[in-house]
């Protein structure tokens, strides 16, 4: 698909595919009609710089070779923009709840062609601010199986991960916040009296946490907040 100043110009996105292995041919510009339509389009809009988008450098290589445009002059990373952290939710998202995103208005989507849309993602701006576009967040027809996960889950493993530490009383909650940065907010009761460094056991407990949903949900939450209750009841102590 070939976008010009946010509009879609001539193509066909791949998220528009009914299965995956058209998808990445559609991607790939493996159909010869697909090719043609948007060559034209390059050559009646006099394009002089093209940004292409994949998943790999290969891909952007195949992109490139197929519309005839030359060796690429260079290669942008997500990670040279994105942090690991951030591409990583995208990721969970994209796997759990089946969202993908393109680089179109919303109004320029044909709801018939999707299993639902979403909603509207975000305006897109150059680096001085000027508006060049939008996003819209869809559940193409390919990515059938999405699973959802309901917030109790994340309470559970926070509190299986604070069932380790003698100090810990109670978890009282735990909430996690996946849009932009994943953060996650966790509410604890601490015993009484007091017999450890509640700064050492921060920093351990948050680093347990972090390692934890990294292991199991690769989520890798940009910050975890905790918020500290002491019991209202003391523990007695054994008088030798």
């Amino acid at each position: 698909m070939l976008i010009v100043n946010g509009e879609k110009i001539a193509g066909t996105s791949a998220k528009f595919e009914k299965n995956a292995l058209t998808a990445v041919k559609r991607a790939t510009f493996f159909f010869e009609d697909h090719v043609k339509e948007v060559q034209m389009a390059i050559n009646h809009y006099y394009i002089n710089r093209i940004l292409i988008i994949g998943t790999s450098d290969k891909m952007t290589r195949i992109i490139a070779s197929r519309l005839n445009l030359g060796n690429i002059q260079h290669y942008f990373h997500v990670e040279d923009i994105r942090t690991s952290s951030e591409i990583k939710i995208a990721q969970f998202v994209r796997k759990t709840e089946g969202k993908h995103i393109i680089p179109i208005p919303y109004k320029q989507v044909d709801p018939s062609l999707f299993k639902k849309i979403i909603l509207k993602g975000w305006e897109i701006f150059t680096p001085k601010r000027e508006r060049i576009g939008e996003t819209t967040i869809v559940h193409p027809d390919f990515h059938r199986s999405s699973i959802i996960i309901h917030k109790k889950v994340y309470k559970d493993l926070v509190k299986i991960i604070c069932s380790g530490y003698r100090e810990i009383e109670d978890c009282k909650s735990a909430q996690l916040i996946l849009n932009g940065l994943p953060v996650l907010n966790v509410s604890i009761t601490i015993r009484q009296p007091i017999r450890s460094n509640l700064i050492e056991l921060s920093e351990k407990l948050q680093s347990n946490i972090r390692s934890y949903f990294l292991t199991h949900l690769n989520i890798e939450l940009y910050s975890i907040n905790l918020y500290l209750q002491l019991s209202k009841k003391a523990e007695s102590l054994t008088v030798k």
